[in-house]
């Protein structure tokens, strides 16, 4: 067994998985803490290393593409702290963080692990039921859809749209962009109708604009993430969207026998109201009208 235990963090090697245990210290981010320990097959990985300096180091490990949901949902744009395979290591604990990567090295080596790109997630991905409360909304995702709640603080044309259900065999993919505190970021739910939206984040029914707190809007990776892990794998996609036999059927009917979210016929009557008031006040263009009423219909049949 080769272990260090740090402030941030933990990194346990058994020989054939590493066992990756956030710090419970303030300076650690949410979003790590909320994900918890993470275990990483050693066929999951492609390098790693310990980058010393002065007064600290750090561990670092890359994973062969396509084996982790969360960094194929994030793109690499998770912000270096919230990176769950970083680890910072204290000046005193240098020589046993070089003796752990030295350790991971040495078994993928025996192992012959390839470094090229998998075929299917080696890593399971956060589980679901999962909700997070953003500045723009309340996205939830339960394995078989995802739910969007909107905030009062949200942009009229989506509160106009209502609550915003899309089922897990409507998505193409998921993007996500996190917010700096500098710029805004973004969650957005692609689904073949809305492939081509040009809408911008803070008025598109199917998207999440970031904005608000750095630290709990990052927690929508998470969201993205699970999201991500139950489409097909990178590795099928062909052309503009995923295909084969796997792909996820749509969700049932709701309880009742509903349609659809929108079952109450004067609720669609008032979101379609609602939003040729806004087309007629000019704040939304003929475009945006016609996908922001199409995605009310949509969830009403």
């Amino acid at each position: 067994m080769a272990e260090i235990i740090q402030r941030d963090g933990t990194w346990a090697f058994d020989g054939s998985t590493i066992r990756i245990t956030p710090g419970l210290h303030r300076t650690v981010p949410l979003l790590r803490q909320t994900y918890g320990e993470i275990s990483v097959p050693l066929e999951a990985v492609s390098a790693v290393c310990f980058e010393p300096e002065r007064k600290h180091g750090r561990l670092r490990m890359r994973l062969r593409e396509g084996a982790d949901p969360l960094l194929q949902a994030t793109g690499g744009r998770l912000p270096e702290a919230a990176d769950p395979y970083r680890l910072s290591v204290d000046a005193d604990r240098c020589g046993v963080a070089e003796y752990v990567a030295e350790e991971i090295r040495h078994a993928l080596f025996l192992d012959q692990v390839p470094k090229e790109p998998t075929v299917g997630y080696l890593l399971p991905g956060p589980p679901v039921p999962v909700s997070v409360r953003s500045s723009d909304g309340t996205v939830s995702f339960d394995g078989t859809q995802v739910r969007i709640d909107w905030a009062d603080t949200s942009d009229r044309v989506k509160r106009a749209t209502g609550p915003r259900i899309i089922g897990l065999g409507d998505l193409v993919q998921v993007e996500w962009l996190p917010n700096s505190g500098y710029e805004d970021g973004f969650l957005r739910f692609v689904t073949r109708e809305t492939m081509f939206s040009k809408l911008p984040p803070e008025r598109d029914p199917f998207t999440l604009d970031l904005w608000g707190s750095v630290r709990r809007d990052l927690l929508t990776a998470l969201v993205a993430a699970a999201v991500t892990h139950r489409l097909p794998h990178p590795s099928t996609r062909t052309g503009e969207a995923y295909a084969g036999p796997n792909r996820p059927e749509a969700p049932a009917p709701g309880p009742c026998g509903q349609a659809g979210p929108y079952a109450d016929h004067d609720v669609l009557l008032r979101r379609l109201r609602e939003l040729g008031e806004l087309r007629r006040d000019g704040v939304l263009t003929d475009d945006e009208f016609a996908l922001a009423k199409a995605a009310v219909l949509k969830g009403f049949g």
